[in-house]
């Protein structure tokens, strides 16, 4: 019985042996791991110029300062970083994902010209300007939700603005897309706001205040109900049927203030009421319209 209990000790013993071997293998290869993770993204920092970084124990790097991988042909980022004090430059790539792009940027953030399918990936919070335009982009889902300077998303394949920015303090350019409104867009623009060159039918659910210039040029629109209550510089929708209306009376404030005749119904103009809202800035009617019908 005493060298069958000494057996069973031995054998309990060499267990918790192993089990301490294995433990120590373990920490032995995550050391391993890091240390050549740790190496790897050095040199890549190294290569493409990063300094003043710092390496977390996920792998992510932190930068104070600006990060430039343009022009570089990437189709994935070479590395996953956390937070940017300043620009990040991502822009003239193959990049068709931006997985790994940063969570926080204190600049602006640059991703045009890519192959970009989708803005999932994107910084949670960018404080300068966010410039997403010539990709493949249908959506603006997965960007920030705010944007602190301009957001340009032009010469994609966008049929909608939801899922875009709800505040961007600079200027908003969603021009040479696919959009046939402007639902989802930020109903304040401190800046210019352009959306021209689209397919638009109406400017509702467009911004109602715009500190500078509102560009809707070369679109489809009949009607400019629905636009901004308030434009800070000039207003431009040449190129749509309602220019002939528009350029009688000369300025946006005008053309607002002619609406209260109520002489527009789709493509049908009220004759009468239309000419006593010319006559009210000293206008003669015209004979007609092209692209309206008097009734």
């Amino acid at each position: 019985i005493f060298i069958y209990v000494n057996i069973i000790i031995y054998i309990y013993n060499m267990g918790k042996d192993m089990k301490h071997l294995k433990l120590y293998e373990n920490f032995k290869n995550n050391l391993i791991f890091e240390s050549k993770m740790v190496k790897s993204i050095e040199k890549i920092c190294k290569k493409y110029s990063i300094e003043n970084y710092t390496i977390s124990s996920d792998g992510t790097v932190d930068v104070t300062g600006d990060v430039d991988l343009a022009n570089n042909d990437f189709k994935i980022l070479p590395i996953k970083f956390g937070k940017i004090t300043g620009d990040f430059e991502c822009d003239n790539n193959k990049l068709k994902t931006l997985e790994g792009s940063p969570t926080e940027v204190g600049g602006t953030f640059y991703c045009q010209i890519n192959e970009l399918v989708t803005l999932e990936g994107s910084p949670k919070k960018v404080g300068g300007g966010f410039y997403c335009s010539h990709n493949l982009l249908k959506s603006l889902e997965g960007c920030p939700n705010s944007v602190g300077g301009n957001f340009f998303c032009s010469h994609n394949q966008l049929t909608t603005l939801e899922g875009g920015p709800s505040y961007v303090g600079g200027s908003f350019g969603c021009q040479f897309n696919q959009l046939t409104t402007l639902v989802g867009s930020p109903k304040v623009i401190d800046g210019y706001f352009e959306c021209d060159n689209n397919k638009l039918i109406s400017l509702e659910g467009g911004p109602k205040e715009v500190g500078g210039t509102f560009y809707c040029s070369h679109n489809r629109l009949k009607t400019l109900e629905g636009g901004p209550n308030s434009v800070g510089g000039a207003f431009y929708c040449n190129g749509n049927p309602i220019e002939v209306i528009y350029d009688l009376f000369g300025s946006f404030k005008e053309y607002q203030d002619s609406l209260d005749y109520g002489y527009l119904r789709g493509t049908d103009i009220v004759k009468l009421r239309f000419k006593e809202a010319l006559e009210e800035i000293g206008k003669r009617l015209p004979k007609k319209v092209p692209g309206y019908n008097y009734i």
